[in-house]
């Protein structure tokens, strides 16, 4: 008798273990309450800083430890009132790669581009919507406009074709926050204008 309750035991158990494992269902999973929008500016600050957006499109003062960024300045892109850089033709034609001291302007075979001005400001991306913004990260299209030309390096567009949706909402936020900077960056400059 022994041996007949164990034995039903066992398949028992059995059964149900495969019918558990073979069950369609899914456990439920609480979802994720929503950020609220000072934890969505928070995240987006933190993403600037890792990728390194201040880099390239925050103006720059040489300080004891190199260059630093001038806060006031934060994010504005390259100066307007700046002199723009003096190329040699040929350094670029050779497959040289000049960028200024405070990387906010690169020149290269493309020509010359200038960091672009990231601030809340209408002169920044004050003015667009998200879908601009993500089709400007995501896909690499200026000022985020589906016709538009493609970004030229040194933004690393490409890096970030794969960034969540969920992150680009997130930077957005944090940049809408900025302080807004009135600064019209200067349009590049083509391989066949460079003097």
């Amino acid at each position: 008798m022994k041996k007949r309750s164990y034995l039903f035991t066992t398949v028992f158990f059995t059964l149900i273990l495969l019918a558990s494992c073979n069950s369609n269902q899914k456990p439920e999973v609480a979802a994720a309450p929503e950020p609220t929008p000072d934890q969505m500016v928070k995240r987006g600050e933190y993403l600037v800083t890792i990728m390194g957006c201040n880099d390239c499109h925050s103006p720059k003062s040489m300080g004891p430890q190199g260059p630093q960024i001038i806060p006031e300045l934060m994010l504005s892109g390259y100066p307007a009132d700046r002199p723009q850089l003096k190329v040699e033709t040929s350094a670029l034609k050779t497959g040289w790669v000049l960028l200024t001291g405070d990387l906010t302007s690169a020149a290269g075979p493309w020509g010359v581009s200038f960091a672009a001005n990231l601030t809340s400001d209408p002169t920044g991306i004050g003015s667009w919507t998200e879908e601009n913004f993500k089709r400007a990260i995501k896909e690499g299209k200026y000022k985020g406009m589906p016709g538009g030309r493609t970004l030229l390096p040194p933004m690393p567009w490409q890096n970030y074709a794969n960034i969540s949706d969920e992150d680009v909402s997130a930077i957005f936020a944090y940049l809408k926050s900025t302080r807004p900077v009135k600064n019209i960056v200067p349009a590049p400059v083509t391989p066949d204008q460079v003097k």
